[in-house]
């Protein structure tokens, strides 16, 4: 017989088997107010007996006791049949009847923390231990059977269940919405213990040749739906990884804290002003991306993923005016990223220009009168650091996600995965340079050097970098040769050029680039090298009295 789906249907019986306790009491307590019976496994039961609640354990209902430490308790046909039972069905009644097995119309299941456990650095057996089996079949199960079954993996769902017995039951087109969200929860689930599998426990002959797993898996949920994309004719819409009740997941590459959040930029907290745009969510990563580069208080201002001021200085405002001086006219509606808390200072300087967006790990009170106050459509935004910072050591790995390992880039027909750019290379420490040509450095060069590498890194390839006094003075980006990238950097530092130091984001392929920034007055030049023509290059610096280092490490960014 054809089931012909229900619209409305009263919740008489109700299972409930959760690992998040949140508001389960007094969801219980609701159902039981309205009659429902409550059917319950383990510490679930235990969770409704405390508060005074009838219960009915699984095992009553089955016959079977739980076993091998609650492994087995659910799995039974006195439970899946009357999940599964589709009662639009005469012959499904018949033989639900036949066997003394009575329906459910609500299953409220949410599922063991895998990557919480995952992240906060369990073992593989404890990890093991935490992948569900029986709530991903009991959710899959009445999800399947959303014509006469509502399925809730989400505490926030709560408040919906209380309204439907006011209403007399879920309708169709709400279980629907439920068994969506139910196997969104499910697939988000698998793919967090696919992807560990894959990459960390039982990677295959392929990925231990290679280093790279033949699986990586992740579900995006859907966040917010954008005004429009790069431009006003393109949609645009905001995704974050994972989804919120057990299985989140990381944001481009940033690891989860042990609650299973992550600090990405996706993840950030609006503290005031008009919704983010697409273009601002861009520019706010890369400015993040820049401050978080460096341990002394830095300040990045961005405009179309490019710096233009990057500084540190002795507190934050110091840095935020001496990263404004660089390129004042650039900087102007670009983004501003703070890797410290922003002060009323540094407030005070910002409203003497504008910024589309401030983000930084905190504000204080004071500095967000000041913003706010100045410009109404300010966008604040409140983002934790990434976890590893600028503290990270060489060769150390933190991230324990499959998907907080690698860098994703989406191209026709598939994605590229690389493992992230970090200055945490030997080549990055400047104990490891090789001085090439002119005299060793000083205590201050060398750190205007340092800051000059590790700033560099930050704008877009072909990338020179002019530095003075722990700020960038002039930054030639993107252009499609390094001669034009240094023309730029020069033309942009003015005056300033005389006297700076400039890094290089990888070698200079002739001595014409290296020429053009040793007759504006550089003193001083650190790039990766390699080149075939390095001795070209060196022979430049040599015959212009210019220090020369090479890191042996590049920084391409495109």
């Amino acid at each position: 017989m054809t089931p012909v789906h229900q619209t409305q249907i009263p919740i008489k019986r109700a299972l409930l088997s959760v690992y998040d306790k949140a508001g389960l009491a007094e969801l219980a307590a609701a159902l039981h107010g309205a009659g429902a019976e409550l059917v319950s496994t383990g510490s679930t039961a235990k969770t409704l007996e405390a508060a005074g609640l009838p219960v009915t354990r699984v095992e009553d209902l089955t016959g079977f006791p739980e076993c091998l430490d609650g492994r087995v308790k659910t799995l039974h046909p006195r439970v899946h049949a009357g999940l599964l039972a589709d009662t639009a069905n005469l012959d499904h009644n018949t033989q639900l009847t036949d066997l003394g097995i009575e329906p459910f119309q609500l299953l409220v299941s949410n599922l063991y923390p895998f990557e919480q456990t995952v992240a906060a650095g369990a073992t593989p057996p404890e990890i093991i231990e935490q992948i569900d089996i029986g709530g991903p079949a009991m959710v899959r199960a009445a999800a399947k059977n959303h014509g006469s079954v509502a399925v809730v993996t989400s505490t926030d769902q709560y408040a919906g269940v209380v309204k439907a017995l006011a209403n007399g039951g879920f309708s169709e087109p709400e279980r629907r919405r439920l068994a969506a969200a139910a196997y969104a929860h499910t697939a988000a689930y698998d793919a967090a213990v696919a992807s560990w599998f894959a990459a960390s426990y039982a990677p295959d002959e392929v990925a231990a040749e290679t280093g790279w797993p033949n699986l990586i898996a992740q579900v995006w949920t859907r966040a917010d739906a954008l005004r429009y994309g790069e431009n006003p004719h393109q949609q645009a819409a905001l995704y974050k990884s994972g989804s919120k009740s057990g299985s989140a997941g990381t944001d481009r590459g940033f690891e989860q804290s042990a609650d299973g959040t992550d600090p990405g930029i996706a993840n950030a907290e609006v503290l005031h002003g008009k919704a983010m745009s697409y273009n601002n969510y861009v520019d706010a990563d890369s400015a993040r991306r820049a401050a978080y580069d460096f341990a002394q208080p830095c300040v990045a201002i961005i405009k179309h993923s490019n710096p233009c001021g990057i500084a540190v200085g002795a507190n934050i405002a110091a840095a935020h005016a001496k990263a404004l001086a660089c390129d004042p006219l650039s900087a102007y509606g670009g983004v501003v990223a703070a890797n410290s808390a922003v002060t009323d200072a540094m407030a005070e300087q910002i409203i003497d220009g504008f910024a589309e967006v401030v983000i930084a790990p905190d504000f204080d009170p004071a500095a967000i009168q000041i913003l706010t106050g100045r410009w109404k459509n300010i966008r604040l935004l409140r983002c934790a650091p990434p976890p590893w910072g600028a503290t990270t050591v060489a060769g150390e790995t933190r991230d324990r996600s499959i998907t907080s390992s690698f860098d994703f880039r989406p191209v026709s027909g598939g994605m590229l995965a690389q493992t992230w750019d970090r200055i945490d290379a030997p080549g990055d420490d400047p104990a490891g340079w090789e001085l090439k040509t002119g005299t060793t450095a000083g205590a201050a060069t060398l750190a205007d050097l340092a800051f000059a590498w590790r700033a560099c890194r930050a704008v877009k390839s072909n990338a020179i970098l002019l530095a003075a006094g722990g700020a960038s003075v002039g930054v030639g980006m993107g252009q499609v040769n390094r001669v034009d990238s240094a023309r730029l950097a020069v033309a942009r530092a003015g005056n300033r050029a005389a006297g700076s130091v400039a890094a290089s984001d990888a070698f200079f392929p002739f001595p014409d680039g290296f020429e053009i920034l040793a007759e504006a007055g550089v003193r001083a030049v650190v790039e990766p090298g390699g080149s075939i023509r390095d001795d070209g290059v060196i022979a430049a610096a040599q015959a212009a009295g210019v220090t020369l280092y090479f890191t042996g490490v590049r920084h391409f960014y495109h």
